[in-house]
C-alpha cells in the first residue's frame, strides 16, 4: 500500500465557511479515489487566505473593544488548522460513507520545527490574508511600521511575513501511528505551526508561515515515501506561461528544473515553490520523484497519464508499483 500526502491550497479552498465546506465537498470524490486505488492519504493544505482572516479579526476586535486580545501568527495557525481540519473531516468522512469504506479521519495539530537562524525571519516574503490596493496598502503600513506589505502577482498588496524552511515534523511519530490504525490524516495545515527549540528542548512558537510545498516535502520524507504528488490548478508545469510559445512539460530533471528558474520561467508566487518544493523531494533520495499535475487529474496521475514528472535520474519504476507515494496539492 502507498501513501500519499495531499496538500490542498489555502486559496482554493474558499473565502467563507460555506465555500470553503462545498469546494472540500467537491474535492473529496478525488481524494477518496486514492483510497480506493490502494493507498493511505494525509491531507495537508494551505491556509494564506483563512490565517490573514483569523490574524485580522483579532487585530480588529483588540482595536474595538479594547478588551479582545491580539493573537499571535502561531496561534492564528493553529487555529486554521482546526478549522480547516473540521470541514475536511466532515467532507472525507461523508464521501467514505457515500462509497462504502470503513476509514476514520483524524487532523493533527502539527508543529514544524525551523532554523531560529534561517535568513528568512530577516527578509519577510510570505503574503497572507486578504488582497489591498496600493493606496490601502501604504496607508496601513505608515500607520504600523513593524507591518510588511507587497504588490502579490498582480493581485494586489498582501501582508508578507517570514517564511522559514522546515527542518523537523514534530508530530511524525502521530502521524505515522494514525496511518497504521487506517486514518486519513489531516496534518501539517498551513504548512504547520514554525516553532523553534529553546536551550532545554522546549518548543515555543515563532511569527512566521512554512511554505505548503516545502512542509509537505518534508513530511513525505518524514513519513518514508518514495513519491511526492503536488497537485494544482493546471495539468502540467510549462514554460512561457500564457504566451503563444507557452509548452507543457512532461518531465524535468533537476538540472533542467534548474536552469527554468534561472531563466524566471515560474511565478514566484504560484509555480516556483511547488517546482522547487518538488525538486528538494526529488533528491532526497535514490529513485525518489514528484510529480505536479491537477486535482481533478490526480487518479491518472497515479497512473503516469498526467502530470510533470520531476526526478533526479532517469531510471525510476512508476508510481503503481506498490511503493510509498507522498502527494501536495
Amino acid at each position: 500500500m502507498s501513501r500519499i500526502v495531499i496538500a490542498l491550497g489555502g486559496n482554493a479552498l474558499g473565502d467563507t465557511p460555506a465555500e470553503q465546506q462545498a469546494r472540500i465537498a467537491a474535492a473529496a470524490p478525488s481524494l477518496v479515489g486514492l483510497i480506493a486505488q490502494g493507498h493511505e492519504i494525509i491531507v495537508s493544505h494551505g491556509n494564506g487566505p483563512q490565517v490573514g482572516a483569523i490574524n485580522l479579526a483579532f487585530d480588529t476586535a483588540a482595536d474595538a473593544t479594547g478588551r479582545v486580545p491580539r493573537m499571535p501568527l502561531p496561534e492564528c495557525t493553529a487555529m486554521s488548522q482546526g478549522y480547516i481540519g473540521y470541514h475536511l473531516q466532515q467532507g472525507l468522512l461523508a464521501e467514505l460513507r457515500r462509497v462504502g469504506m470503513p476509514w476514520h479521519v483524524a487532523s493533527v495539530v502539527t508543529q514544524v520545527e525551523v532554523d531560529p537562524r534561517d535568513p528568512a525571519f530577516e527578509r519577510p516574503t510570505k503574503p497572507i490574508g486578504a488582497f489591498y490596493d496600493e493606496a490601502s496598502a501604504r496607508s496601513m503600513m505608515a500607520e504600523d511600521p513593524t507591518l510588511v506589505m507587497t504588490e502579490d502577482a498582480g493581485r494586489g498588496w498582501r501582508v508578507v511575513v517570514p517564511s522559514p524552511r522546515p527542518v523537523s515534523i514534530v508530530e511524525r511519530d502521530s502521524i505515522l501511528n494514525l496511518l497504521d490504525h487506517e486514518f486519513i490524516v489531516i496534518a501539517c495545515g498551513g504548512g504547520g505551526v514554525p516553532v523553534v527549540r529553546d536551550a532545554h528542548g522546549d518548543l515555543h512558537g515563532v511569527p512566521a508561515v512554512i511554505d505548503k510545498d516545502f512542509a509537505s516535502a518534508s513530511l513525505a520524507e518524514a513519513v518514508g515515501a518514495d513519491y511526492l504528488f503536488i497537485l494544482t490548478a493546471v495539468d502540467r508545469v510549462a514554460i512561457g506561461f500564457g504566451t503563444p510559445e507557452q509548452r507543457d512539460l512532461d518531465e524535468l530533471d533537476l538540472a533542467t528544473a534548474q536552469r527554468y528558474i534561472d531563466e524566471g520561467q515560474f511565478g514566484a508566487g504560484s509555480m516556483l515553490p511547488k517546482v522547487r518544493a518538488a525538486m528538494q523531494f526529488a533528491a532526497s533520495g535514490t529513485g525518489r520523484r514528484a510529480v505536479i499535475c491537477s486535482l481533478e487529474n490526480a487518479p491518472l496521475a497515479m497512473r503516469g497519464l498526467s502530470g510533470t514528472v520531476v526526478r533526479a535520474d532517469t531510471l525510476l519504476p512508476g508510481p503503481t508499483d506498490g511503493r510509498r507515494v507522498a502527494a501536495t496539492v
